[in-house]
């Protein structure tokens, strides 16, 4: 065998290795933190953004009266934060616990009035956020997996002005401060060298009365209201 023959096939049998090589790598992916599932426990942190409003059931609504006319919430984007606790019950079965802080405000809009100190209400939520959870993961495909969750949630708004006395007549709009929320939602687990990386979105809805009516029964602001709730969307960024 001459020397062209010989570069031609050692350089035919590196093709074929590399060729190999990169069969292997994708018939057999690399599994990072192939256990970390079978983990009891395992913990972690996140944070996020939030968007809320309220969904109004109104005593009587009629377009020919402002004051029975629909009140907008005027939304905007808050931030949530806190810690991660996961329990392994069963395969792809855990139950989560993520205590944390949510912040956000809405702007009130009530029809009717001509003056804007009148017509519009700023509604402040800090909360104490204690949810409760069942998350189910399906099969785990290389380096992510898709999950759902369910659950519900105790909050504990700091900012609910429902010790004061001053109502709507001197510019506040009182809420109760305990709120119980249930919640679905879903998200991706992506498993890197080093930790599973989740981003998910959530959906809130409260159960639970949290409007304070004002003094006057016949008020301009609540006296066409029953009652008020709220609602919102998580967009959390997870590490465990």
């Amino acid at each position: 065998m001459n020397n062209k023959s010989l570069k031609r096939t050692l350089l035919m049998l590196l093709v074929c290795m590399g060729g190999f090589q990169l069969y292997a790598q994708f018939k057999q992916p690399m599994i990072n933190l192939e256990h970390f599932d079978e983990k009891r426990y395992q913990w972690g942190y996140y944070f996020g953004l939030n968007t809320m409003d309220f969904r109004m059931d109104y005593e009587k609504f009629d377009y020919n009266d402002a004051s029975k006319t629909d009140i907008q919430t005027q939304k905007s984007y808050g931030f949530n934060v806190g810690l991660t606790g996961d329990l392994r019950l069963v395969d792809h079965l855990s139950a989560r616990f993520e205590p944390g802080l949510i912040y956000n405000k809405r702007q009130l809009d009530f029809p009717g009035f001509v003056q804007e100190r009148s017509r519009y209400r700023e509604v402040a939520s800090t909360y104490i956020y204690i949810p409760v959870l069942l998350k189910y993961g399906s099969k785990r495909w290389d380096n992510f997996k898709p999950y759902v969750t369910a659950g519900a949630s105790m909050t504990l708004n700091l900012s609910a002005n429902n010790k004061s006395r001053e109502d709507n007549v001197e510019g506040k709009f009182r809420v109760n401060p305990t709120i119980f929320f249930y919640e679905l939602g879903f998200g991706i687990d992506l498993y890197t060298p080093h930790f599973r990386f989740t981003p998910s979105i959530r959906g809130l809805f409260s159960i639970n009365n949290e409007l304070i009516h004002d003094n006057d029964p016949n008020s301009p602001w609540t006296g066409n209201l029953n009652g008020l709730k709220s609602r919102g969307f998580l967009l959390n960024l997870n590490f465990e």
